[in-house]
């Protein structure tokens, strides 16, 4: 089937004068996660995967994606004809090296602008121009053979009550609008879509797991004009809205409208963040001033009323966790558990929380050699039985009116080899570092990754994923600009410096192909120290609170401080979660949390 649909594309492409065409995984905003209507790379390759770009030229079809996706990626193309590329391995081109490759005088790139970002098109033009050839960024060619093409999602908008956002639409509007009298910028066009909701506090459906509307936004000194469907806007919402000068406009007419904007004016947009159609679509006498998009850092450093309320999802999902693997561990070898089955009873249990809204991602329950897959998801194919023996990974999250969550554990079934329990404890004794890091205000993610990575680099081991990601509230799960990184690239904000209230994921992991994985991840939440003659310094807290798996620790690898951390870990779980368990559970979890000898 991929290879009829390569060829149905390549009859396209022959019929538009294209050599090569590049289909990137984005939506029209460059979302991390798409809805049905924008998966055209996984329709014309078959990766179901998150991240990853195709290349077809007449001869031959690519596909580059990064290191969570190497073992899906392969199994995935396997018979499709098309060359799996390992993005950031030596000897391996980028994209952009392989079309500078590729492609000659005269030749022809095309793809669908509104797919590909300002700042991509550029890089995509100074590349051609060098090699003489051209591009069309007019040409969705898939989506002219995709005859069951799914239609725009339209899923009901909700308002988000200042009780969990902390903080108004005026207020938040206010600030922005502060940002562009700074820049001297007329207008400001928003095209992310969760800066979007955060924004005017909406929340919506349009991406699965992710509360987001389509919609653009363009801003003035006195107006905002939304750019959605308006079917999706229950009365209420929309006169809240309209009360507040936001004026709504079709979807699609955003880039009409920037097309008709006047000569002189000021337009404030992210050339990285917004789509290249939309910015060809400004005239020339407008003024283009690129810049990060405010609502960036303004979402990403949560008010105390977030914290406080992210504080109260974390207890909710740490009392379904704990049930879950209360009830693994007791049922395992007894009754029949697969991938699938425990999936469902852990959205069983997160469902009895009250303000439960959701997965917050796609659950990742993966055991034995699936959890090598970092991203694998089980399917009715894929299933297997859960056994009384190895490593069953949980990477999973949920939405609450309260906030996000994203906690990963790696479970005992059973009897464990002495590698399972090594590497175990080493990636735990890594994410216990860099959890109670305390750092000088300005630090960035680049600086205290090491802390995590330390222990497996020491072995000459390492893993091949960030070691963290920013959290949304009540939005995406993977969020910037705060993150973990060990090495920066041009795409990453790792040299992002950490604020008060920022949360961050902690998740460092070590993986096996063909055998095990194992993954540690707690939100934290970045709070203030304490000031000195030498500056001002943070900390990180704890946010999630589960048991992580003692069966599994090697206590004569810690260090007597890492068994310190574990402990005072330990001792503030069963303070939170116990008076929400019944009795046997509770006697579990006081042995789960047990202290480990110092």
């Amino acid at each position: 089937m991929i290879q009829e649909r390569i060829a149905a594309l390549r009859k396209r492409m022959k019929e538009e004068k294209i050599d090569a065409y590049l289909v990137l995984t984005d939506d029209f905003h460059g979302s991390e996660y798409v809805g049905g209507y924008f998966k055209c790379r996984e329709y014309i390759t078959g990766f179901t995967g998150s991240a990853g770009t195709a290349l077809i030229t007449e001869e031959s079809a690519g596909l580059w994606t990064d290191g969570r996706y190497f073992i899906q990626a392969a199994q995935q193309l396997k018979g499709s004809g098309i060359t799996l590329y390992k993005m950031g391995e030596p000897d391996v081109p980028t994209v952009h090296e392989y079309l500078e490759q590729t492609l000659g005088i005269g030749q022809c790139l095309g793809y669908d602008g509104r797919t590909v970002s300002t700042g991509e098109a550029s890089e995509l033009s100074e590349i051609l121009k060098k090699k003489g050839a051209v591009q069309n960024g007019s040409l969705d060619l898939i989506g002219d053979i995709w005859e069951d093409r799914p239609r725009l999602s339209c899923e009901p908008v909700s308002e988000l009550d200042v009780k969990w956002s902390g903080e108004s639409r005026a207020s938040k509007i206010a600030r922005v609008r502060k940002s562009m009298l700074e820049k001297k910028a007329d207008l400001f066009l928003l095209s992310t879509l969760d800066d979007i909701a955060w924004l005017l506090n909406i929340r919506g459906g349009d991406i699965a797991c992710c509360p987001v509307v389509l919609s653009y936004l363009v801003m003035t000194d006195e107006e905002a004009l939304l750019f959605a469907n308006e079917r999706a806007f229950p009365e209420t919402v929309k006169l809240a809205l309209e009360a507040e000068h936001v004026r709504f406009q079709p979807y699609d007419a955003v880039y009409d409208f920037l097309a008709g904007l006047p000569s002189g004016k000021k337009l404030l947009l992210c050339r990285d963040k917004v789509n290249s159609r939309l910015t060809a679509s400004v005239p020339e006498g407008v003024e283009v001033i690129d810049g990060e998009n405010p609502t960036l850092l303004f979402k990403a450093v949560k008010n105390p009323t977030e914290v406080k309320n992210e504080r109260a999802a974390h207890i909710k999902d740490g009392v379904a966790l704990t049930k879950f693997i209360y009830w693994l561990k007791t049922n395992v070898g007894k009754i029949p558990i697969t991938e699938l089955g425990a999936e469902k009873r852990l959205f069983s249990l997160r469902s009895e929380q009250e303000h439960f809204m959701g997965n917050s991602f796609e659950p990742i329950l993966s055991y034995g050699e699936h959890a090598a897959i970092v991203h694998y998801s089980a399917t009715p194919e894929t299933d297997v039985p859960i056994e009384p023996h190895g490593f069953l990974l949980a990477d999973t999250g949920g939405h609450y009116l309260e906030g996000t969550t994203d906690v990963t554990r790696t479970i005992a079934m059973g009897p464990l080899t002495d590698e399972e329990k090594f590497y175990f404890t080493a990636v735990l004794r890594g994410h216990l570092n860099l959890a109670a890091a305390k750092f000088r205000s300005g630090t960035t993610g680049l600086s205290l990754d090491y802390l995590a990575r330390a222990p497996l680099w020491q072995l000459g081991r390492d893993f091949n994923h960030g070691t963290g990601h920013g959290v949304g509230y009540l939005l995406n799960v993977h969020e910037g600009p705060n993150s973990f990184h060990w090495r920066s690239t041009p795409n990453r904000k790792a040299d992002t410096a950490f604020e008060e209230g920022m949360i961050t994921s902690d998740e460092p992991g070590y993986y096996e192909e063909g055998k095990f994985g194992i993954r540690h991840e707690n939100l934290i939440v970045c709070v203030k120290d304490q000031e000195t003659a030498y500056g001002s310094f943070l900390r990180f807290e704890p946010l999630t609170m589960v048991p992580f798996d003692l069966d599994a620790i090697v206590p004569e690898q810690m260090t007597e401080r890492e068994r310190t951390l574990l402990n005072r870990y330990h001792a503030q779980v069963f303070e939170n979660i116990s008076p929400y368990l019944n009795e046997e559970e509770k006697a579990w979890l006081k042995e789960a949390t047990r202290m480990i000898e110092i």
